[in-house]
């Protein structure tokens, strides 16, 4: 896992040794018997107790049973579960092809009334064109999946636009200059995007903002990893390797903050109009 998959995997990894390590202190043992009843070397203890090794489920159902408490055993492994769970490579997510790895996050996407999406490298999804999104999935099928199912996989996300007009919900996005320049397919794909989010910054929407961060130098805040924030309580981050969802507070805070703080930098309506007219024209 890369070091910015940030600390919240290792926050949970840190409770859950943290739980194991009551367990052996409840039955009154030390680790160098636990490591005997567990047929292990002391250091597997001490690796597991410290968070330096993350359990297997088989570990964790050997140390409740030499701990006498095989009742808390499928807690914890749900609690191992979860914490695997905040980090998955996309080779993990899409080993069974785009259009599961699209339609998994619906559930996330349906309950969430306070979109707020970030992104350095390409359009977010939502605001993406069917040629927009046929583009850069294809892209990736070609890179790193052996599953071609890109045509299901565009018609899922394109399914999935229907939050922006069903319920209550309020959506903000937020892309730097050079994503207008990023080109997938063609220039007629491009220029219909363009044209896609030139209506945006129109009100055609008008619970949904689009703000554009203009290239400038000397700016006071970089770009950084694209990012979407589901109301308060969660935050996933596309990465290179993989996939990052985070839910500890002060991080999600903190991504937050960097949300608001791009905010502030962007421009919206007539300006926006104006850095999209000129991309418009560079593809000519």
């Amino acid at each position: 896992m890369p070091q910015s998959a940030s600390s919240s995997v290792q926050q949970a990894r840190q409770l859950l040794s943290d739980r194991l390590r009551e367990l052996v202190k409840d039955a009154g043992l030390d680790g160098k018997d636990l490591a005997a009843l567990c047929g292990w070397h002391p250091s597997k203890v001490s690796r597991i107790s410290t968070a330096k090794t993350q359990p297997s489920e088989d570990d964790i159902r050997v140390w409740c049973r030499a701990c006498g408490a095989e009742g808390q055993t499928e807690d914890l492994i749900a609690s191992l579960r979860a914490v695997e769970g905040m980090w998955v490579s996309w080779r993990r997510m899409e080993r069974a092809g785009l259009r599961q790895a699209q339609a998994s996050v619906r559930p996330l996407f349906e309950r969430t009334r306070w979109f707020r999406a970030y992104s350095s490298w390409l359009v977010p999804g939502l605001i993406q064109t069917y040629g927009y999104t046929e583009a850069v999935l294809r892209a990736v099928q070609r890179r790193r999946v052996p599953v071609d199912d890109v045509a299901d996989a565009v018609a899922v996300r394109m399914e999935r636009q229907r939050v922006l007009t069903e319920g209550q919900r309020r959506f903000a996005f937020l892309v730097e200059e050079s994503v207008l320049r990023n080109g997938y397919g063609d220039v007629d794909t491009q220029a219909e995007q363009l044209e896609r989010l030139r209506s945006l910054t129109e009100g055609e929407l008008p619970h949904v903002t689009l703000g554009v961060v203009p290239a400038r130098l000397e700016r006071q805040r970089m770009p950084v990893e694209g990012f979407w924030i589901y109301d308060k309580a969660q935050v996933n981050v596309e990465l290179v390797s993989g996939y990052l969802t985070i839910t500890q507070p002060s991080e999600v805070k903190a991504y937050a903050d960097t949300f608001a703080a791009l905010a502030d930098m962007a421009v919206y309506g007539d300006k926006a109009r104006a850095l999209l007219a000129k991309a418009r024209d560079s593809l000519v």
